[in-house]
């Protein structure tokens, strides 16, 4: 159990059975009335954004959530297989936890898992990964680095729109919140 003045972005309440993460909280103090903490919750499985106002001091009970480095080795029907990567544990997690993550896995690559009592909440990997682009139409004569964009098949077998001047075999950095195209990766 915590309190409303406990609150910090990421901690996760369980609130009726479901778990909340704190994406945004703030302490407000009227010039009239009681102070109250008004805050922004993620669903942790669904991934619905609420707004919720609690009294101030309010109890609230926070979930134990474990995050931990675990590597992805493959995929296994409808589970991802990951690794942790301290005591060499397995787990499955399933292809509706990874979500939109697996657009920009590679095997072999780490990723941070969160389970509460054992069962996968989420995957969260790094702002950035590199990859390779395994089909794109080739450039025209002309194409500028500013301009248009066309669209470029991944290693991992995601789409994603990048710069006109970009061939089959580059490897460029992709963001991982909204697929964008970050730029060219020169190993």
């Amino acid at each position: 159990m915590a309190t409303t003045n406990d609150l910090k972005n990421g901690l996760v309440l369980n609130l009726e059975g479901q778990l909340w993460s704190v994406v945004e909280f703030q302490h407000v103090k009227p010039g009239k009335g009681p102070a109250f903490v008004r805050t922004k919750l993620k669903a942790v499985l669904s991934g619905k954004v609420v707004d919720k106002t609690f009294n101030a001091g309010t109890k609230v009970e926070t979930a134990n959530v474990d995050k931990r480095t675990m590597q992805y080795l493959y995929k296994d029907g409808n589970d991802f297989v990951f690794m942790d990567t301290d005591t060499f544990d397995q787990l499955n997690v399933s292809e509706t936890v990874v979500g939109g993550a697996a657009d920009y896995m590679l095997e072999n690559q780490n990723a941070i898992v969160a389970t509460h009592d054992g069962a996968p909440l989420y995957v969260e990997l790094p702002a950035s990964v590199t990859l390779e682009i395994t089909y794109t139409e080739p450039g025209l004569q002309g194409d500028r680095s500013t301009g248009g964009t066309k669209p470029a098949t991944l290693e991992t077998g995601a789409q994603i729109n990048v710069p006109l001047f970009l061939e089959q075999g580059t490897r460029i950095k992709v963001d991982t919140r909204d697929g964008s195209y970050l730029g060219r990766v020169n190993d």
